[in-house]
């Protein structure tokens, strides 16, 4: 099971992967920069180095990268520029860094229609600007609050049908916000449902990383809050449809669950891990 965390880059790149490997965990997710500022410091060639040097001893694959979270390519006037400069920022470093997936939020607009329409002109703007092939770009699905684009299956597919260059283009599922959004995972037979959706409308050849988390609301509330693996409405049981899921046994489980200490003093990140591993069948 290739199985990881969003870990923190404080102290350098190369430290998430140093604390990925500590807990355990054959991938990782990262920022590549701060994520809350439009502005950003060069990325030096020593980073770089370091990086690099690092993923080939510790051995961490793939690595998925997670663009700004102010980047919203469906916007308009100085933000929509701006999250085209960031997200072209953004893919130029995973690509000077060897990361294989950049993450993004597709974004957020009234009329959905036009907002489909400007975050695939956004996304071929991107892509022309950066010739690099090595960087996917994955749409994440989202939860569907206020007038986010990307949280059905439909949306997703319409954007990707838009593309000049589909092939540098996939899908990030979290569990979390398709089960805010509607779809149900929980039961078998719900999970083979939805599961037969995403395949039908997306295609499960394009669904390259996978975001595990709980949720704290209730399915179709359209509410982005993540929980503990197992300890929320999503349950045990959906974890289970997914680890033991054959067709996803080489995509990237990253956990966005909440980070801290238990109260006796061990690390969320591992606990959560243990909980997903626990749940593989064997002979599966």
């Amino acid at each position: 099971m290739l199985l990881g965390s969003h870990l923190s880059i404080a102290g350098g790149m190369h430290k998430a992967l140093e604390k990925a490997a500590s807990c355990g965990f054959n991938t990782v997710a990262v920022f590549v920069r701060n994520q809350v500022q439009w502005k950003f410091s060069p990325l030096s060639e020593r980073a770089v180095a370091l990086f690099r040097r690092a993923r080939r001893r510790l051995a961490i694959s793939p690595v998925v990268a997670h663009a700004s979270y102010l980047v919203n390519l469906a916007g308009s006037g100085e933000v929509r520029e701006r999250s085209i400069a960031a997200m072209v920022e953004d893919l130029s470093r995973c690509g000077r860094l060897g990361i294989d997936y950049l993450v993004f939020h597709p974004g957020s607009n009234g009329n959905a229609a036009l907002g489909i329409a400007l975050i695939a002109d956004a996304l071929n703007r991107i892509v022309a600007a950066c010739p690099s092939r090595r960087p996917k770009i994955l749409l994440e699905t989202t939860a569907g609050q206020g007038n986010s684009i990307g949280h059905t299956f439909a949306q997703l597919a319409e954007i990707l049908s838009l593309l000049a260059r589909p092939g540098r283009f996939g899908i990030c599922l979290d569990t979390c916000h398709v089960f805010a959004a509607g779809y149900d995972i929980r039961a078998p037979r719900a999970y083979r449902a939805t599961m037969a959706q995403f395949d039908s409308l997306v295609g499960l050849e394009r669904l390259l990383a996978i975001h595990v988390n709980d949720s704290k609301r209730p399915l179709a509330s359209r509410v982005d809050r993540h929980e503990h693996i197992g300890r929320g409405l999503i349950g045990p049981a959906g974890f289970a449809n997914i680890v033991n899921d054959a067709r996803l046994a080489g995509v990237p489980l990253i956990l966005e669950t909440p980070k801290g200490l238990t109260e006796d003093g061990r690390n969320w990140d591992e606990v959560n891990a243990e909980a997903l591993r626990r749940l593989v069948r064997r002979g599966r």
